[in-house]
C-alpha cells in the first residue's frame, strides 16, 4: 500500500511543522500552559484562519472536505510540539459528533461557527465509577414536557473551561451498565444547574468537574438517537482514539530524535555514550517501537470508515495496545538515557513522557483495550 501524502496533505504538515517550530518552543508553551486560559486565543484564530479548524468537516457546511488522514498529519505535527489547544475535544470529538448525530439545522448553526472558531465544544462522558467503560453511565436524563432534565455528575472532561457547549451522555432508560438507553445532550456551558470546578492535568491540558442539577434542555438538544447514543459514542470516540494515536507518534518521534542527538554529544570516558554497543541497541529498539507504533497509527486510521462496527472498534482497540506499549517504553527509555535531568522541568523529555502516560489513560488503557480485544 502506498502511505505517502499527496500535495495538499504535504503542504498541510509543513504548515503545521513551521507553526510549532515557530510557536511552540518549550518557554512559550510554558508561559501558555500558566495562563488564565491554558491556551491561546490568538492560536485558535490563527488555525482558524488556516482552515485547519476545517480540515475535516464538510464542504457544505464550511469545511474543507477531509477527513480521518488530514486529521492524522494534523495531530501527529501537534503531537511534535505538545499543542495545548483544545483541537481534539472541540473539532476531532465535538465536530464527529455533530456530523454523525445533529440534525440538518443544527450542523447549518454549527459547524461553520466550529470551522471558523467561533463556537468550542467539549466531551463530558466519565463518571467516578465509570473508569474506562463508555456504556456505565448514571447521569439521568427525565422527560420534562417537551424536552429533558439532567442530573448527574460528569469528571475528567477535557477543555469544559472554554466550550461554549458540553455533551453530555446521560441515561433516559435501562440499567447503570446498558449500552440501550444511552442518550447524548447538547448543553450550554452557562446553562442554569450548570456547575464546573476547573483543574489543571499534569500533562499542562485544562480539565473540568461537571455538577449538573435540574439542567434543562430541548428536545433539538438530543444529538442521534433517543435511548441509542451509545454507537454513536464508540464511533466518536474511535476517531478520537486514532488521533490520540497520531499525537502519540509525534510525541514519540521527538523522544526518540531527541535522545539520539544526546547521545551523540554526550561524552563519557573520552567517547559519545552513542559509541556504547548496549546503548546502541536501546536506540534500536525505541526506533523500532516509534514504527510499529505510526504502522498501527495508518491502520487505524484506515479503518476508520470501515462499514463493519467490529472490525472498526478491534483496529482502535489494538492501535491503542501498541500505542500504550510503545509510549512507555519509548518515554522510560528517553528519561533513563537522559538521567536524573530526564524528568526535570527543565527539559522538555519529562513534558513529552507526561503526556504520552495521560494518552494512555484516555479513553482506556493497554490493559482495557486488550481484554475488549480479547473479548470480540
Amino acid at each position: 500500500m502506498d502511505f505517502s501524502l499527496s500535495e495538499e496533505q504535504q503542504l498541510l504538515k509543513d504548515s503545521v511543522q513551521r507553526f510549532v517550530r515557530e510557536e511552540y518552543e518549550l518557554e512559550s508553551r510554558r508561559k501558555l500552559v500558566a495562563s488564565d486560559a491554558g491556551y491561546s486565543e490568538e492560536h485558535w484564530a490563527m488555525m482558524a484562519e488556516l482552515g485547519w479548524l476545517a480540515v475535516a468537516l464538510p464542504e457544505e457546511y464550511g469545511g474543507i472536505g477531509g477527513g480521518p488522514v488530514e486529521t492524522m498529519v494534523l495531530m501527529e505535527e501537534f503531537g511534535r510540539g505538545l499543542v495545548v489547544e483544545p483541537y481534539l475535544a472541540s473539532i476531532v470529538l465535538g465536530g464527529n459528533f455533530l456530523m454523525a448525530g445533529g440534525g440538518t439545522e443544527l450542523k447549518t448553526e454549527l459547524l461553520p461557527k466550529l470551522a471558523a472558531g467561533e463556537v468550542k465544544l467539549a466531551f463530558g462522558y466519565a463518571e467516578r465509577q465509570s473508569r474506562f467503560d463508555l456504556n456505565d453511565v448514571e447521569t439521568k436524563a427525565e422527560k420534562n414536557g417537551g424536552g429533558y432534565v439532567l442530573n448527574g455528575q460528569k469528571g475528567v472532561v477535557y477543555h469544559a473551561a472554554c466550550a461554549d457547549k458540553i455533551i453530555v451522555s446521560a441515561r433516559t432508560s435501562g440499567g447503570s451498565r446498558e449500552a440501550g438507553g444511552i442518550t447524548l445532550f447538547l448543553v450550554d456551558n452557562n446553562a442554569d444547574g450548570l456547575s464546573r470546578r476547573d483543574y489543571p492535568t499534569v500533562d499542562g491540558l485544562r480539565a473540568s468537574e461537571l455538577e449538573l442539577s435540574g439542567v434543562a434542555v430541548g428536545a433539538d438538544a438530543v444529538l442521534g438517537e433517543v435511548d441509542n447514543g451509545a454507537a454513536l459514542m464508540e464511533t466518536v470516540v474511535g476517531h478520537g482514539i486514532a488521533s490520540l494515536c497520531a499525537e502519540a507518534v509525534g510525541c514519540m518521534d521527538v523522544l526518540q530524535e531527541t535522545t539520539n542527538e544526546y547521545l551523540k554529544t554526550r561524552v563519557q570516558f573520552g567517547v559519545p555514550l552513542s559509541k556504547f554497543q548496549v546503548l546502541q541497541h536501546r536506540m534500536v529498539d525505541m526506533f523500532m517501537e516509534c514504527e510499529q507504533a505510526r504502522s498501527m497509527c495508518y491502520m487505524v486510521t484506515l479503518k476508520l470508515d470501515d462499514e463493519d462496527p467490529v472490525e472498526r472498534a478491534k483496529a482502535v482497540s489494538a492501535a491503542k495496545v501498541q500505542i500504550g506499549n510503545s509510549g512507555r517504553y519509548v518515554g522510560q527509555q528517553s528519561v533513563q538515557l537522559h538521567g536524573g535531568m530526564g524528568m526535570t522541568d527543565e527539559l522538555h523529555v519529562g513534558h513529552y513522557f507526561k503526556r504520552l502516560t495521560m494518552i494512555d489513560t484516555m479513553f482506556g488503557n493497554k490493559d482495557h483495550h486488550l481484554k475488549r480485544y480479547a473479548d470480540m
